[in-house]
């Protein structure tokens, strides 16, 4: 699900549109969801860190502290955002766009930057497996090297050479131009030369996380690892979907939780969830329960949770029992005492920000939330 604007699909991938019951909700308020602050009793232990994908662009940056206040001063520690992949000089980092996460990045040696990194130009065009085979055939041959690089002197002139690299996400799906299912063993030679790209530029401290969604999908996800010297850290994108399935059958599934854990332990590697929340099952306040549970046994390296609609819980208003299941989880979990809550933005779209390079990226509708796609088994 990731926050780049999409377009309609059909078929087993459809994008889902707008979550228009959800806008009828938040025409009548505030967008962002609302509850007096939690009592607490104790200070309960401070959880893996977390953060919240929010908004690509300075909006996101700025929610952080307003999500904080809401969760009773609670901190979040990680700030994820996605780079877009529609040309390479996207991919490179366009002008601007990374300086307020690494602004955000430097002010505390505790946080975590996370930065999905597309691994082809026109990566939501709906490019035929074809036109994939032939492009990962070019980059194995090293065609596309020197983009990363570049990427890589920018985010050590920003000084966040240490940022976590979610590479070619999702890749065994068939959304994505940087999907491994054409040509697995190019895809993984390429995977590999990236990361050989970014890990020689000087003053870099890099971790790749190699990220693929929850469950078979189009190929299974272990065919994609390219081995253990250039990945860092095995992630999952998990969702609550398809409709009807339940907490338990997504540990137990082929390539789901359960053998998410069970593959990162054998290889050595700490777990993430880059991109996880609601979905198919709607207001799930049983799932979020779960998932936390699960989080928290398996205490991963980091996890962020997909805050918007239908998958969010403080940007989306269609879901007030997980809301609450969420706030409860994750509130007051600091010394410091509980800030009043944050203040609740206007009703709608605000107005993009003259300054705001992803506002003009989406035709200038930053809080319009597309979703991208539909899994049906």
């Amino acid at each position: 699900m990731a926050p780049r604007q999409r377009r309609a699909r059909s078929g087993r991938r459809a994008v889902v549109a707008v979550a228009v019951a959800a806008s009828a909700a938040l025409a009548a308020g505030p967008g962002y969801a609302a509850g007096p602050p939690l009592p607490t009793t104790r200070t309960p232990p401070v959880p893996a860190p977390f953060g919240a994908f929010l908004d690509s662009g300075p909006r996101g940056v700025a929610r952080i502290a307003e999500l904080s206040r809401w969760l009773g001063g609670t901190e979040l520690k990680v700030a994820h955002t996605y780079l877009p992949g529609g040309q390479w000089r996207d991919i490179e980092g366009p002008p601007g766009f990374l300086d307020v996460w690494a602004h955000w990045r430097r002010q505390k040696a505790d946080r975590t930057l996370v930065l999905n990194v597309p691994m082809q130009e026109r990566n939501e065009e709906d490019v035929p497996d074809d036109e994939v085979r032939r492009l990962l055939r070019q980059a194995a041959a090293g065609a596309f090297d020197h983009h990363f690089r570049n990427l890589a002197e920018r985010l050590v002139r920003l000084r966040v050479p240490d940022t976590v690299i979610v590479l070619g996400w999702e890749m065994n799906g068939i959304t994505y131009t940087h999907r491994c299912g054409p040509d697995p063993q190019a895809w993984k030679t390429y995977w590999n030369r990236i990361v050989a790209a970014m890990r020689a530029v000087p003053g870099q401290r890099f971790r790749f996380d190699f990220t693929p969604s929850r469950g078979r999908d189009a190929v299974p996800w272990t065919e994609c690892y390219p081995g253990d010297d250039t990945v860092d850290i095995i992630g999952m994108d998990a969702y609550d979907q398809p409709s009807g399935m339940s907490f338990d059958e997504q540990v137990r599934e082929p390539y789901g939780l359960r053998h998410h854990v069970d593959f990162a332990h054998s290889h050595g590697k700490p777990l993430s969830f880059p991109e996880w929340g609601l979905f198919r099952n709607g207001d799930n306040a049983a799932y979020m329960r779960r998932m936390l549970a699960w989080i928290d046994a398996h205490r991963p390296l980091y996890q962020t949770l997909t805050d918007y609609c239908p998958h969010g819980v403080w940007q989306c208003a269609a879901n007030p029992r997980s809301s609450r299941v969420y706030r409860a989880a994750l509130y007051g979990r600091t010394a410091q005492p509980a800030p009043t809550p944050a203040p609740r933005p206007p009703a709608g779209c605000p107005p993009p920000d003259p300054g705001d390079w992803i506002g003009s990226w989406l035709g200038g509708k930053p809080c319009v939330r597309w979703d991208r796609r539909s899994r049906s088994r």
